[in-house]
Parts: C-alpha cells; sequence; structure tokens
C-alpha cells in the first residue's frame, strides 16, 4: 500500500431504508437490484427511490446477475442453488451443492453468460475459513470449478473485455486476480491488491480500472489501484458497509450496502449513495 487519502467532505446520503441486510447490489436499465439476505428477497429501487420486491425466496439470496436475454440469476446460499428468474418463476439455474458443502454468495455474470460463484469456505463467520473453491456455471447451466485455494472468495468483478476476473479474498485480506481463457477458466492467479487490516467484501469497478471495496472490518469503502495505492478512503456514519455498485445516469453514483444487522439491530440495513468522480463500467 503506497497513499491513503481520506475524503473527509464525501459524506453519503439514505437511499432507501427499513432493510435487514442488503447485498450483492446491481445497476440495470435504470434501477438498482439488490439482495436482502436476511429477508430472503431481491429488490429493486428505481432512480426517485421507489422500491419493489422482484422475488421472494425460502432461502438467503446473494449474488445477482443476467443472462443476456434479461433473466436474472441469483444464487440460493444454504441451499447452494443458482437460481434463474423465468416468466414463470424461480428454476434451477445450477446445483452447486456438489462443489461446495459451504454457503455460496457473491457472484458475477459476463456477457457470455458465464456466472462465476463464491462460497464461504466455513460453516460459521465465527470459524475459521478453509481454503475453498470459485463454480463457474455456463449459460446452459452446466458447472465446474475454475479455481481453489481461495480464502472466503466474495464480491468479484469481470473486466468489461471478458478477460480478467478479480475477486475479493474477505478473509485472506486482498483482492486476486485471473486470466480469463476462451472456455472461461481461470488461469495465471495473481495478487491484484493485498493490503494490512483488510477485510474486502463488496466491490465493483470504474471507467480508470481503480476497484470500489467495501471494508466492513473498518467500516469504510475504499477506492484501490491495481498495486494497493488507495486514492480514496469512505467512512460511513453510525453503521458498516458490506458491498458498493456504480450507477445511476451517468454511473457516477456510488450505491452502498450498509447495515447494523451483525451487531443486533434488525431493520437497520440501508442502501446509501454519494457521487464519485469516475464512472462505473457496465455489467450484465
Amino acid at each position: 500500500m503506497r497513499n491513503r487519502l481520506i475524503d473527509i467532505k464525501m459524506e453519503t446520503k439514505v437511499f432507501l431504508s427499513g432493510l435487514e441486510f442488503p447485498e450483492g447490489p446491481r445497476w440495470r436499465n435504470g434501477k438498482l437490484f439488490f439482495s436482502d439476505f436476511i429477508g430472503r428477497k431481491v429488490i429493486a429501487v428505481d432512480d426517485k427511490g421507489k422500491s419493489e420486491i422482484i422475488v421472494e425466496l425460502n432461502d438467503s439470496p446473494s449474488g445477482l446477475g443476467f443472462l443476456n436475454d434479461g433473466r436474472m440469476l441469483v444464487v440460493s446460499m444454504q441451499k447452494r442453488h443458482l437460481l434463474r428468474l423465468d416468466p414463470e418463476g424461480l428454476k434451477i439455474h445450477a446445483d452447486l451443492s456438489k462443489f461446495t458443502e459451504y454457503n455460496c454468495n457473491d457472484s458475477v455474470t459476463d456477457t457470455h453468460g458465464r456466472t462465476y460463484i463464491g462460497n464461504w469456505g466455513t460453516k460459521s463467520l465465527e470459524s475459521p475459513a478453509e481454503p475453498t473453491c470459485i463454480i463457474l456455471v455456463t449459460k446452459d447451466g452446466e458447472a465446474r470449478i475454475v479455481a481453489e485455494n481461495l480464502i472466503f472468495p466474495n464480491g468479484c468483478i469481470v473486466t468489461p473485455d471478458c478477460k480478467t476476473f478479480i475477486v475479493a479474498e474477505t478473509f485472506g485480506s486482498k483482492l486476486t486476480a485471473y486470466d480469463i481463457n476462451n472456455s472461461g477458466n481461470l488461469v495465471n492467479r495473481r495478487i491484484w491488491a493485498e493490503i494490512k487490516d483488510f477485510t474486502p467484501d463488496g466491490i465493483c469497478l470504474d471507467e480508470e480500472g481503480a476497484i470500489w471495496v467495501a471494508n466492513p472490518s473498518k467500516a469504510e469503502v475504499l477506492r484501490i489501484l491495481e498495486g494497493g495505492e488507495i486514492t480514496s478512503t469512505i467512512k460511513v456514519k453510525d453503521t458498516n458497509v458490506y458491498a458498493c455498485i456504480l450507477g445511476g445516469d451517468d454511473g457516477r453514483t456510488l450505491f452502498l450496502c450498509t447495515s447494523q444487522f451483525l451487531e443486533g439491530k434488525r431493520s437497520s440495513g440501508r442502501i446509501e449513495f454519494l457521487k464519485v468522480d469516475v464512472p462505473g463500467v457496465e455489467i450484465p
């Protein structure tokens, strides 16, 4: 880490409140989509703050993505399924239970309809995480392991050219990158950024190639360059932050998923936001 700047004047505003634990945000077609994994529902909210429940689950939802035809994909955590929202309702797109015994969590879907999914690597957040894997699910629902030996692989992104995959290893204190070959496999593993006292959770990418990272161990969101330079540090007040996404009409609104649920405060979840200088990149 070569630099750390604190943007004292950059304060967040509340966009939506009364949630449990918002996670997995995605900006698409003028709306913010996210999972409330404690509330067991996927919610969309437009730029005016009007929200609607897209689907309710009998499990905890996590990572979200979209196929090219617009159908939503939802990670079902405890059941370890990737679900697909068809016009007639939720269907199992892929069964992930034979690849991991742990809760599945965040994901990213690329423009080829390939979805990369991480998992906890532990039965409980109070237990040490074991090295675990990334699972790839194709657009046709075929699943396989494409990376191993990651410590709690969590938030992840694919670059717009679909050539690089980057994942936050929450309990590994680093962002790890891979090249994506023509078959979708992950190769040439390397450290993208490693920072002391760092528990990266949800991440998103901007047009300059920097990554915004939710860092719940310090209730902050960081903008990081490859190699570990931190260009911005934004603290959240009276809560904690677990995920982020860039969106809005100009791509410069940074939405934050915040909550105090883990501190025992139900219905403390919020979507907060602020304006930043560099727009985000579009992802499915």
